[in-house]
């Protein structure tokens, strides 16, 4: 099951991009992929301020580029040497290499290779985005968004930009969405809606037929596509 940020570390991830780390240092210093991090600064941020923030790294990164440059004639002599250099010594470790391969193979010119001796299945994958609902560990409290008629506010899965490169099957699904933390739920809540704590999220685990029979049937997390 993948791991699932904590609210120390969304705020400290958020605050690091904020301050100007970029994606893979956040990758390196905490140890989730960068689809897990960047879907949640997405989802923390909005688009557009993600977006914003990304282009701000790219545009300081330039500028730092642009600093390291030669500033005389002589450091730029200096600089080409240095990459002569590397090439000539790349390329002596290369060929060091491949004699050592071409050696190896050499001493095992014949080599047996057993029969394929089973059929290759060509039924289409199952759908590896999704987990099924039994192998979930909800926190004890979650947050969802609801219309002023107490009434689940569903949506299909084609509108989270985070999972567009699931099959045109797959994003035809209703939805639910589930938060984990207030401040990010009723950051998403409009005026004609109101956030709702589900104290006992077994919950889900035993309403999951009746979501199935109203033709839900997938929860959305921040970083997780649960299936029902």
């Amino acid at each position: 099951m993948a791991k699932r940020l904590s609210d120390k570390q969304k705020e400290k991830i958020t605050q690091e991009f904020i301050d100007g780390r970029n994606i893979n240092e956040l990758v390196k210093e905490f140890g989730y992929t960068k689809l897990t991090i960047t879907r949640y600064l997405k989802k923390n941020l909005g688009e557009k301020t993600y977006k914003t923030f990304i282009e701000k790294s790219k545009i300081s990164k330039g500028l730092l580029i642009n600093e390291e440059k030669p500033s005389s004639i002589d450091d730029e002599n200096l600089l080409n040497k240095k990459v002569v250099k590397n090439k000539v010594l790349h390329k002596e470790a290369d060929n060091s290499k491949f004699k050592q391969e071409e050696s190896h193979y050499a001493l095992n010119d014949f080599v047996e290779v057993a029969p394929l001796n089973y059929e290759i299945d060509e039924i289409s994958q199952k759908d590896l985005s999704s987990i099924p609902i039994s192998d979930i560990d909800f926190p004890k409290v979650v947050f969802m968004i609801v219309d002023n008629k107490i009434e689940l506010k569903t949506k299909l899965l084609n509108e989270y930009p985070e999972w567009q490169f699931l099959s045109k099957e797959e994003l035809e699904r209703n939805t639910i969405e589930i938060f984990y933390d207030l401040k990010i739920a009723k950051r998403f809540c409009s005026k004609e809606q109101k956030v709702i704590k589900v104290p006992n999220t077994d919950v889900f685990k035993i309403v999951a037929p009746l979501l199935i029979s109203r033709g839900i049937s997938r929860i959305v997390t921040s970083d997780q596509l649960i299936a029902l």
